[in-house]
């Protein structure tokens, strides 16, 4: 039976606790327990430490949904607790890419993305009031993405990095400024002087492949970096990734290329290939791979989709 004050549990990004976007996360809080809810705001040092305390709060009593303030490493680290289970994730985007929450279509202002999640919420408390889990409302179920490294496992939502893409997620993370999409978009222009090729070797869906590129991404979303649509056709419930690769280009050319990316007219382009399936592996020497914005480790890394398995309010 569901409570009459339905607990849900507001995690916060670590990074954001203070300051303009730690204030978001005390009105997320205050405007659903104005709701009536049972809010339980997670606030914590580091982000270990905020992986800790949420699964101590999800172990003590299931929440009704779980939402999150921040980008798409906060999304990173609390889908890696609801992958599977039937307890949705609710998204206030305040990070620097927000493409998770562009791929469900949530709005990227706070009061309408928080307009958003209040009235999806209660479509979700009052489906399961009146029928219980057997026809949901508020929510959609979305594909995620699993990828071992090393023999470790871990999920994550929009896409695997594992190129010059993944150099520029890595100066990124080290920049404050610019704020938004910007930040990336001058990452990519420091990165640029360091181009290369490297050599891949791409397994999908057991076809092998060797590739000589400079771009590899394997993506369970349509965009990364704030809104480059990289594969502007994939969808977040088809039950595929799509590997997204740039050939061996200059930096001339792949400055040409690179506005095109936001727009998605790039598809088509002779250096661009994209190959879909549910499973693939890429190997390449001396590369370390991010996914969602968060380090995962140096390649070989092999990815499989996991459809389905992950709740959204959206």
């Amino acid at each position: 039976m569901l409570s009459p004050q339905p607990r849900v549990l507001v995690v916060i990004n670590p990074a954001s606790a203070t300051g303009k976007r730690g204030a978001i996360g005390s009105r997320v809080a205050d405007t659903l327990k104005a709701e009536g809810y049972a809010v339980v705001a997670l606030i914590e040092p580091t982000a270990d430490a905020l992986a800790n305390s949420l699964a101590r709060a999800m172990s003590t009593e299931p929440p009704l949904a779980v939402v999150a303030v921040g980008g798409d490493g906060l999304v990173n680290l609390v889908t890696g607790q609801l992958v599977g289970s039937a307890i949705p994730l609710g998204l206030v985007p305040t990070g620097t890419g927000n493409d998770l929450a562009r791929g469900l279509g949530i709005p990227d202002t706070i009061d309408a993305s928080l307009a958003a999640l209040v009235s999806r919420l209660g479509q979700w408390r009052d489906s399961l009031a009146t029928s219980g889990d057997s026809a949901p409302t508020g929510i959609r179920s979305i594909d995620t993405a699993e990828v071992e490294i090393d023999g470790v496992r871990r999920t994550f939502v929009g896409a695997l990095s594992a190129g010059f893409d993944a150099a520029v997620n890595e100066r990124t993370n080290r920049m404050t400024f610019p704020r938004g999409s910007a930040r990336y978009v001058v990452a990519v222009l420091a990165e640029l002087v360091a181009l290369k090729p490297r050599e891949y070797r791409l397994t999908v869906d057991g076809e092998t492949r060797q590739v000589t590129g400079v771009l590899v991404s394997v993506a369970n979303n349509g965009s990364i970096g704030g809104g480059m649509r990289i594969v502007p056709d994939a969808q977040l419930n088809d039950g595929q990734l799509d590997v997204f690769i740039v050939s061996a280009v200059g930096r001339l050319r792949f400055l040409r290329i690179f506005p095109s990316v936001f727009r998605g007219t790039h598809v088509g382009l002779p250096e661009v290939t994209i190959v879909r399936g549910q499973t693939a592996t890429v190997e390449s020497a001396g590369i370390v791979a991010f996914a969602d914005g968060e380090r995962m480790g140096a390649l070989p890394a092999t990815v499989r989709v996991v459809p389905a398995s992950l709740r959204a309010l959206a």
